[in-house]
């Protein structure tokens, strides 16, 4: 990174997420200079701060940048669109393109008898139906050749009616003898023309899954064909159409003056988004950060946030977009919710907004204090499991064994989120031998709750066992019915993959929803990893111990000082083994040697 960015900047710069979006750079007094779009939004704006700048625009651009905003969306294109507004509605000093006013194409199917369809970067009310704009003039143009491809519809700007046609005002044109059109100035092809436009609104509005798989069958007989360039002409038209039908909420007519918000909370902290749309494109968007002072609901809070981002976004549409009902919010306005459609669509992008704002401040909280990351954490485990208090202290368990030999088990401890390996519990298996893992779980679990009773040592504050609905169960039945505690008791399901998977809680337990994304899910994976490989590696020591201790410490008559002898002279046991008689006799006197000899021939018979 260049030198001299300062601490605000920096921050930002590591807040920035990786997915595509708008980016705005701001000047000492809050003026956007420049405006961007990015497929990967922390990558494109650090590379503004990098130490080499060739560009001394650049350079120039940068060293007046005192903040950075940035606006989240869904795709490539939406950020396209984005950036055009943003650019005709600030007109920010560093930005060269795009200020003339220009717009980017838009389809209309006019609101005629027999109606046409065509390109347009005009909106005329009354004329027709219009779609778009679309940030990819060419995918336009290969929407409506492919239109004009499957559809004889006209594209002559004669006023056509039904009494026109029957007085035989109009004759066919070429396009009529070259089957480009059906000719319906002289009532050819009448009763097919408004199913031919259906079908052409439906690709137009993305809706073209039969169409491409018709042209993907065409595309492959034309390869089997070996006619490889009209079947490379062909997937280009389907990439084209591709793009065409992902339709973008960004910019577009059907949604006119609206106000957008989006909400979110962590503990006492309110977060609020708002997209401000004009005359169908999304021109501002603003993300605050509240404090709950008092006992303030989330509707108040909404309001409360809807009046100054309305404020200082300083917009007077009266139609406002909201995730639900605010309380004490100004009358006059026309508040919707429940929505659908590109409605529905704006919603969603502030509330993904809203998310990743309160993502990137959280993120920038955990790194300056990590106690309060892991208040947060636990927090949010607390209420996702209405558990009584905060998990401090939670114990997690696992067996290890295999066939039920070298039983042994093990609980690790967490305090404040964080492995407290100070605290691990060794266990071996005393009440039975055998595979029985809910036997083992209940002696473990016995043995250390009575053990911290006894002791006056305190109980944990969560019980998670490596295992799903039997091991809990047994848990359950040794703290609740045995030992007569109530201390909350989870496990941990895993995939096929044996990967962790999900959170089992109550009783008949209940899968506990968690995005595999989220800090409580990382804690969870990280609990499960820990207590596994914890009894997995006490399991392997006492197996490794078990299997080099040498057989010979079940002889009588074989000491520390003999069994050495022994092993110094035949390297091994197996081959002590091998050896005859008067080997061991000559090596422990014929006497100690044939006992000894004996022995080990019991061994191998028995």
């Amino acid at each position: 990174m260049a030198k001299g960015v300062s601490e605000h900047i920096a921050q930002l710069l590591r807040r920035i997420p990786e997915k595509p979006g708008v980016y705005q750079h701001l000047d000492a007094e809050g003026t956007i200079i420049y405006v961007g779009k990015a497929k990967n939004l922390r990558r494109r704006v650090n590379s503004y701060f990098q130490k080499d700048q060739p560009s001394s625009k650049t350079r120039q651009l940068v060293a007046n940048i005192a903040d950075i905003r940035y606006v989240v969306v869904e795709s490539e294109q939406d950020a396209f669109l984005l950036e055009n507004n943003l650019i005709k509605q600030y007109q920010p000093r560093y930005n060269i393109l795009l200020k003339d006013g220009k717009s980017y194409p838009s389809i209309c199917i006019t609101r005629e008898e027999f109606p046409r369809i065509f390109k347009t970067r005009t909106i005329q009310k009354g004329l027709g139906e219009y779609y778009g704009p679309y940030s990819f003039g060419n995918t336009v143009d290969i929407a409506l050749e492919l239109i004009h491809q499957l559809f004889p519809i006209r594209t002559c700007t004669m006023h056509i009616t039904s009494d026109e046609i029957e007085k035989k005002k109009h004759k066919v044109c070429l396009k009529y003898h070259i089957k480009r059109c059906c000719g319906v100035c002289e009532g050819y092809g009448r009763e097919e023309y408004r199913g031919w436009i259906e079908a052409a609104r439906k690709i137009i509005k993305g809706d073209a899954h039969e169409i491409v798989q018709q042209m993907e069958r065409e595309m492959m007989i034309l390869a089997q064909q070996m006619r490889y360039e009209e079947a490379g002409e062909m997937k280009r038209k389907l990439e084209l159409l591709h793009q065409f039908c992902s339709k973008t909420i960004i910019s577009n007519s059907s949604v006119t003056d609206l106000d957008v918000f989006g909400y979110d909370e962590q503990d006492q902290n309110i977060y609020i988004a708002m997209l401000h749309v004009h005359n169908g494109s999304i021109v501002q968007g603003q993300t605050v950060e509240y404090r709950r002072q008092l006992d303030e609901t989330r509707e108040q809070m909404l309001a409360t946030g809807m009046y100054e981002l309305r404020q200082q976004l300083q917009s007077t549409t009266r139609d406002v977009l909201v995730p639900f009902m605010p309380d004490g919010f100004d009358e006059t306005l026309r508040i919707h919710i429940g929505v659908t459609g590109d409605r529905k669509q704006l919603l969603e992008l502030a509330q993904r907004n809203v998310a990743q704002y309160k993502r990137d401040r959280l993120q920038q909280a955990d790194k300056l204090n990590p106690d309060q990351r892991a208040t947060r954490i636990l927090s949010e485990l607390k209420d996702m499991l209405h558990l009584p208090k905060m998990p401090d202290w939670i114990d997690s368990f696992d067996n290890s064994h295999i066939q039920g030999k070298e039983a042994v088990a093990g609980c690790v401890v967490f305090r404040r989120g964080k492995a407290k390996k100070s605290e691990y519990k060794r266990f071996i298996i005393h009440d039975f031998t055998g595979s029985d893992d809910y036997a083992s779980m209940r002696e473990v679990v016995r043995r250390r709750y009575a053990h911290l009773i006894e002791d006056g040592q305190g109980l944990p504050d969560l019980i998670i066992a490596d295992g799903g609905i039997g091991q809990m169960e047994a848990i359950r039945e040794v703290v609740e019915n045995q030992l007569g505690l109530q201390i909350p008791i989870a496990g941990l399901k895993k995939n096929d993959k044996h990967r962790t998977q999900t959170l089992l809680y109550g009783f008949p337990p209940s899968e506990i929803g968690m995005p595999i994304t989220s800090d409580v899910f990382r804690l969870m994976v990280q609990i499960q990893d820990e207590v596994h490989r914890f009894a997995i590696t006490y399991h392997k020591s006492r197996r490794s111990k078990s299997q080099t201790s040498s057989q010979l410490d079940d002889l009588q008559g074989v000491g520390a000082v003999t069994k050495q002898k022994i092993l110094l002279h035949f390297g091994s046991i197996q081959r002590a083994r091998s050896a005859g008689i008067e080997e061991w006799q000559n090596l422990l006197g014929t006497k100690r040697g044939s006992a000894v000899y004996e022995q080990l021939l019991h061994q191998i018979t028995r």
